[in-house]
């Protein structure tokens, strides 16, 4: 492939980069903010009319759930995860580039064997068994595992893509 054809590649995937990031904020501000509503109204029939709901409880600790795994994806694809560097930062700039792109490997095989792999057939399993308090199959909550296992591949692919480009550049800068 060409550089220029690389490029209208790499333009493309960071348009569609953007827009799953976009996508994903806006999932995670709507799941914050019906939290938000949900624990403001438990709070009020509980405590104001004695009467406690289960509906909100189970579907805010759902959505918690939702939230810490799409959040987790979205982290993940804007690099802002939790890294210890102090180490890394003791080696050359092309170990550097290595090291990132191993880190990001074992994480997507963890994405593809745990979460995709096993989410996915935890979610099929668990189809036929109903919430008791929203009458929804639990299937559908566990489905936030393999769908955000999916985003942590699709970022993988794309950070490799970009470390993979500072790799060539720097080999080339050095020769």
């Amino acid at each position: 492939m060409s550089d220029l054809q690389q490029l209208g590649v790499v333009a493309k995937v960071d348009t569609l980069k953007r827009w799953v990031d976009k996508l994903l904020s806006g999932i995670c501000i709507a799941i914050v903010a019906s939290m938000t509503l949900l624990v403001t109204y438990q709070v009020v029939v509980r405590y104001l009319f004695n009467s406690p709901s289960a509906v909100s409880e189970v579907l805010s600790r759902y959505l918690f759930i939702w939230l810490v795994l799409f959040g987790s994806a979205y982290v993940f694809g804007l690099k802002e995860h939790m890294a210890i560097n102090f180490l890394k930062q003791k080696f050359s700039e092309k170990t550097q580039l290595v090291l990132d792109m191993f880190i990001e490997l074992v994480t997507v095989v963890f994405a593809l064997s745990i979460m995709i792999i096993g989410g996915y057939s935890s979610s099929v399993r668990q189809m036929w068994q109903m919430d008791s308090a929203l009458q929804i199959p639990m299937g559908t909550i566990y489905a936030a595992i393999p769908i955000s296992g999916a985003l942590m591949v699709f970022y993988f692919f794309y950070n490799e893509m970009h470390l993979s480009i500072r790799f060539k550049q720097l080999i080339g800068n050095q020769q």
